[in-house]
């Protein structure tokens, strides 16, 4: 019997958007959402009120290393788990995350007069808000490492569009209802808690009975590979609090504004990392993946480049407008530093699959010459190019590191 053609095109529309090419889509998608609440934000609060907001969100992508690691940690262990361990790691996984969770809620809480004083906000209301959006946010963490372990992108994907554009939606309308830092964090708080829930809905059948295993294991990697992600974030956000504190609250808006770009061209090709993770942590194939996701990691960068300079009016409009017109000449430098953070994101994913922990210091040691440098600058031009420098170095010598240890592997095989 022939299936008709509906039925064809329903199962090829099925296998569609369960593939991992769909899952690129949504995080490109929400990545664009993300953008997206920048630039309004940017255009609604302005340099001086925009500065505070950005801080803010740099520093909630610092905090978000517990996230990430709990993430690469449990898609590590559920990728090479045997099919009839994988329901006790996921529940010994979720468990973990959710303890992890309350720990850096209460840290963060506790952190909130610093956080206050520090980033020179307007009250500590923000402050306390970036202490709420911390525990959604390491939730998220240990189910999306359950799902992308398991290679269900179909789920995956519900939760990245679930991060993204809640957030955009909802903190635009708090800011057109008060255009305060704190009305616009008060959105994203809110929105935080919907991929949490996403993630809860796509697991809750499936973890219910197995047995708990002992969670120590999972906690010690959880933590080496927090220590490497929060090296990279600290790196690619202490510039904007460096900005904050060396130069005026005009200036250092201006300096975010030029961030909105490189965090585009960061995270642009961020479905590259997610999807080669599995592959990478295989010894098999993590050379091939490296070498794929590297040019496609850098091919993306190149367009944005040369975006950014041949269309540098253009870009003008998504990072906020006329009020941000002196830092137009520098976009392109700024889609540099997008760039290199992006190649460093990758090849600190890389190091995360081997299980390596070298080149996680060589990323502290990079944040300490940042904090140097970029203290005796003055303006956004001299900052950008002192951040880009040192990270333009790391990425030579990880890059080196990461081919030569890879090389080591092949040798003993």
């Amino acid at each position: 019997m022939t299936a008709s053609p509906t039925s064809a095109r329903r199962r090829r529309l099925s296998a569609l958007i369960r593939s991992s090419g769909f899952l690129a889509v949504c995080i490109m998608v929400t990545n664009v959402a993300t953008y997206g609440f920048q630039i309004i934000a940017a255009r609604i609060l302005g340099p001086a009120q925009y500065g505070g907001v950005s801080a803010m969100m740099s520093l909630l992508l610092v905090v978000g290393v517990i996230q990430l690691g709990m993430q690469a940690t449990a898609a590590r262990r559920v990728a090479e788990a045997p099919a009839e361990d994988a329901r006790g790691l996921e529940r010994t996984v979720l468990r973990a995350t959710y303890r992890a969770a309350i720990v850096v809620g209460i840290v963060m809480l506790a952190a909130s007069p610093l956080v206050w004083r520090v980033l020179r906000l307007d009250s500590i209301y923000p402050a306390l808000l970036v202490a709420v959006c911390a525990v959604p946010l390491t939730v998220m963490g240990g189910q999306s490492g359950v799902l992308q372990g398991e290679r269900r992108w179909l789920s995956l994907a519900m939760v990245y569009l679930a991060l993204g554009i809640p957030r955009v939606v909802v903190a635009t309308a708090a800011m057109l209802i008060r255009p305060t830092e704190g009305a616009a964090m008060a959105g994203v708080a809110l929105a935080q808690f919907a991929p949490a829930v996403v993630g809860w809905w796509v697991l809750r059948r499936r973890t219910t009975s197995e047995t708990v295993g002992p969670m120590k294991p999972v906690v010690i990697e959880m933590l080496h590979g927090s220590f490497a992600l929060l090296g990279f974030f600290a790196l690619s956000n202490v510039d904007i609090l460096i900005a904050r504190n060396v130069l005026s609250d005009h200036v250092s808006g201006l300096y975010a504004g030029g961030l909105i770009l490189t965090k585009a061209v960061l995270f642009l090709p961020q479905f590259v990392v997610i999807i080669a993770f599995p592959s990478m942590s295989a010894e098999a194939s993590r050379r091939s993946a490296l070498l794929k996701s590297l040019a496609l990691v850098g091919g993306l960068g190149i367009c944005a480049i040369a975006g950014a300079w041949l269309l540098s009016w253009l870009a003008m409009i998504f990072i906020g407008g006329d009020k941000y017109a002196e830092v137009e000449e520098l976009l392109w430098v700024f889609a540099i530093l997008g760039m290199v953070l992006s190649v460093l994101q990758l090849l600190v994913y890389s190091v995360l699959a081997r299980r390596s922990r070298l080149s996680a210091y060589l990323l502290w040691i990079a944040v300490v010459a940042v904090l140097v440098l970029g203290a005796a600058q003055t303006s956004v031009e001299g900052l950008v190019w002192a951040v880009l420098g040192v990270d333009a170095v790391l990425a030579a010598v990880l890059l080196t590191v990461t081919f030569w240890r890879l090389g080591q592997s092949a040798d003993r095989r």
